[in-house]
């Protein structure tokens, strides 16, 4: 397929943006929050797709090929409207403390389900915690922890050793599980905080938008539905805070390949295909 696109085959094209979009973009929008900055910078990685394919010769997987593509990019892009509200552990922790424990809102006074509402909070939630991490620790994290790569692809992929790959995501991995053992209630219960209590509190604060969930949705498929489960090295409570985000929704996004057709079809198609 590969071969097909690089010699001009527009289906061909299609077809392997077609199978990596979502992919990517699950990625992505774990890294900037917001899935408007996540379409965006998916959008950007698969124009890279298209005009950098000529140089792929084969000597990795296409596979690792195209995701060093997808690490550099999200590493090197300029900072998105998450990141620049600068998060911190610390300052994340006064924002909980400082939202206000408040019951649900009245059913009929909200134009969306009650438990998507509460899921939408959770999920908001712990994605946002992501951004606590620099950027380096939340893309490591993010691959090995929570899509379950293996030290060897995340290697490969940041092209770094194995041992540092595992080292960056122990060090991620106590950071994040740190906060969350001292600050949530979802796993160690003698937290007090609750996502259903800060509900209400995170709609008035306009985190949760019941008019636009950014996140909670019905019959999803979940991470942990489509990323191959780890075993090793994890202990039992390292596992139950990584199925936090593993529980997210695994989101499908927007097809690209409508909005990337007008490259792709373009009289320019074969010249576009030989740029660097």
């Amino acid at each position: 397929m590969v071969c097909q696109a690089q010699a001009g085959n527009r289906d061909a094209l299609e077809q392997l943006i077609t199978r990596h979009q979502a992919w990517i973009y699950n990625i992505v929008l774990r890294m900037v929050y917001l899935p408007q900055d996540a379409e965006d910078a998916t959008q950007e990685i698969l124009v890279k797709l298209i005009t950098k394919l000529s140089t792929f010769v084969g000597k990795s997987s296409f596979r690792t090929w195209l995701y060093r593509i997808v690490v550099n990019h999200v590493l090197n892009m300029k900072r998105g409207r998450a990141d620049m509200a600068g998060w911190t552990f610390t300052r994340y922790s006064d924002s909980l403390d400082a939202t206000p424990d408040m019951d649900l809102p009245d059913p009929s006074s909200v134009p969306a389900d009650m438990q998507l509402l509460v899921d939408e909070a959770r999920i908001g939630c712990t994605s946002g915690m992501l951004l606590c991490l620099d950027r380096e620790q939340r893309l490591i994290y993010i691959l090995g922890e929570i899509f379950g790569v293996t030290d060897l692809v995340g290697a490969e992929l940041l092209e770094i050793s194995r041992e540092n790959f595992r080292q960056k995501l122990a060090r991620a991995r106590r950071d994040l599980h740190n906060f969350l053992h001292d600050k949530c209630g979802l796993v160690n219960e003698a937290n007090p905080c609750r996502c259903a209590k800060k509900t209400q509190g995170f709609m008035k604060a306009g985190y949760v938008n019941p008019q636009d969930l950014l996140f909670a949705r019905k019959h999803v498929a979940r991470v942990r539905d489509v990323a191959e489960k780890k075993s090793e090295d994890l202990n039992a409570l390292d596992q139950a805070y990584a199925e936090l985000h593993r529980d997210h929704p695994f989101h499908e996004p927007a097809d690209f390949v409508n909005s990337l057709r007008t490259l792709i079809n373009g009289t320019d198609f074969r010249s576009t295909l030989e740029l660097e």
